[in-house]
């Protein structure tokens, strides 16, 4: 049996056997009913603590959708290529592996600290019009790494399978999409710590706090459940943000195309 059919052989094992990364996908495939409004009395356990709504529909919920089958197959040959570097083909696997080993070796809020750190250093910003010659594509890691370059969601996106595979739970993971003061979109991952939301974010090295994000907007979450709409909130520029610090490039960030694709 050649790679391609191991690739499928071991997908199909990892389903059956209940492990798929990101949950069944039935449950994204269901267009049921708009969920009940959330109880905005009771404090969200979501980054932010605010209330959301699972979306069911639109843009969004089919671009997630079909990243977390592509999230599900690159799971599928990283775990291959964990298990046998030596017979391991692909480069990207191996590159975004030895980020993973070193995230493995640490503890607490270092371990996604050096996750965060090392993604931004391995992946160089680059906008999709530049890269794709289209407006908005979300990338699997692997074709990430394949490149060396991407945006801020494909930035996310490489942190989160990271952070699984160095032995963070699922339910403790991730992507948001916000909205600064300008009007844009940005991505981050974010990650679950002694119950705090930690973001990472590719627009600087240090991972912040939920609670201390100044000028963003909360749009959407995402995690293996699907996707959720945040309950209308104002700009998040009223709370005490860290001191600053140097950031990184901003990156180049489709203005407004991921929340307008979200009402398709």
């Amino acid at each position: 049996m050649g790679l391609f059919g191991q690739l499928h052989a071991w997908r199909a094992i990892l389903l059956a056997c209940g492990m798929a990364w990101f949950g069944p996908v039935s449950a994204l495939k269901a267009e049921t009913l708009a969920a009940p409004a959330p109880d905005l009395a009771t404090k969200s356990t979501e980054p932010f603590g605010l209330a959301t709504t699972a979306l069911a529909a639109g843009g969004v919920h089919d671009k997630w959708l079909g990243l977390q089958r592509r999230l599900d197959d690159d799971m599928v040959q990283l775990a291959l290529c964990d298990g046998d570097r030596e017979g391991c083909v692909s480069p990207a696997a191996l590159k975004l592996l030895a980020i993973v080993d070193a995230g493995r070796q640490r503890d607490g809020r270092a371990k996604p600290g050096e996750i965060n750190r090392a993604i931004n250093l391995a992946i160089r910003s680059v906008s999709d019009e530049t890269q794709y010659g289209e407006t908005d594509v979300w990338a699997s890691p692997l074709a990430t790494f394949m490149r060396g370059a991407g945006d801020c969601e494909d930035y996310a996106f490489a942190k989160f399978a990271a952070l699984r595979l160095a032995g963070i739970e699922a339910d403790d993971l991730r992507i948001l999409i916000v909205r600064d003061i300008r009007g844009e979109d940005h991505a981050v991952a974010a990650v679950r710590l002694d119950g705090r939301w930690l973001t990472l974010d590719n627009r600087r090295m240090a991972m912040i706090e939920d609670a201390d994000i100044r000028n963003y907007r909360p749009t959407f979450v995402m995690d293996r459940d699907g996707i959720r709409r945040y309950a209308a909130a104002p700009l998040l520029a009223g709370m005490a943000g860290p001191a600053a610090e140097p950031a990184l490039p901003a990156p180049a960030t489709p203005a407004a195309t991921i929340a307008a694709a979200a009402v398709d």
